[in-house]
């Protein structure tokens, strides 16, 4: 039976981190079934003065992000024709609120993401991606990779 994974990206430091881990990481089922996820959110106020042009432009920097991740990810070795890039534009509130969605119309067995450091004041005011990943989603592992 073959695993599946799913791993959110953006074009972030986090997101760099985990395929730099990925690729080097030494253990990865041959079998796994591999997803690479980027959805949007709603964009905050500041997002919406970029433009018209700049939303626009969202979705092929993110597919192209997509893209690139999963050429690291097979010249590292894995399988290409196991890796999947899933690009969701319906917007979401948050991108937990996304991730989760997606884990619900999917069983994943491993979810990977990662995590930039937070001072205590951001992570109050913004939340914790990967806290609230681990406590909603049931029946699945959550591996969170911190940035440098």
């Amino acid at each position: 039976m073959a695993n599946s994974i799913l791993i959110p990206l953006s074009d972030s430091i986090s997101s760099r981190a985990v395929i730099n881990f990925l690729s080097n990481l030494a253990v990865c089922p041959e079998d796994a079934e591999i997803t690479l996820l980027h959805l949007f959110r709603q964009p905050s106020a500041s997002e919406e003065l970029m433009g018209k042009k700049f939303t626009a432009e969202m979705p092929s920097k993110a597919k192209a992000m997509l893209e690139h991740a999963k050429d690291l990810l097979v010249e590292s070795g894995f399988n290409p024709n196991r890796i999947k890039i899933s690009l969701i534009t319906d917007l979401y509130a948050t991108i937990a609120d996304g991730i989760i969605d997606q884990c619900s119309n999917q069983d994943y067995d491993l979810i990977v993401i990662g995590r930039k450091h937070m001072s205590k004041a951001e992570e109050f005011v913004r939340g914790d991606v990967s806290v609230r990943l681990i406590r909603a989603l049931k029946g699945s592992a959550v591996l969170v990779v911190k940035a440098e």
